[in-house]
């Protein structure tokens, strides 16, 4: 196996070394457009997670519940870490972006037997916390 994967340990020790450690979470595959996603979660970014959970809370847009639903879960995974190292008090959102999934194609009915095509656009959001 000479030519099979090459310095797998060292790589991996690598990775491991750059790792990002700060809690996050990350929601997949969301069907809304990164758009639409990104109105929502500028509103929160930098803000302690209190603030952020009261806002999303009474923000009428489609994004919201979602953001809140992935907020929660960051908020838990900084809580319930081993190490004990992140106190909810002092966390807040260090980073949070949404990136463009992969778009769902349909296709729409139109005069004349032709179709005009539909994007159903998916999103990738992620949240990093961070403490004070």
């Amino acid at each position: 196996s000479e030519n099979m994967a090459t310095r797998v340990r060292e790589k991996a020790a690598k990775r491991a070394e750059q790792r990002d450690t700060r809690p996050h979470a990350t929601a997949k595959y969301v069907r809304i457009s990164s758009r639409k996603v990104k109105i929502v979660i500028d509103l929160i970014r930098g803000k302690q997670v209190d603030d952020a959970l009261a806002i999303l809370m009474y923000t009428p847009k489609a994004a919201a519940p979602v953001v809140l639903k992935l907020l929660n879960s960051a908020i838990a995974n900084a809580v319930n870490r081993e190490d004990g190292a992140y106190d909810r008090e002092n966390l807040y959102v260090a980073e949070i972006y949404a990136n463009q999934g992969p778009t769902l194609k349909r296709w729409w009915a139109r005069s004349h037997g032709r179709a005009d095509m539909i994007h159903k656009r998916t999103s990738h959001i992620t949240v990093v916390l961070d403490q004070k």
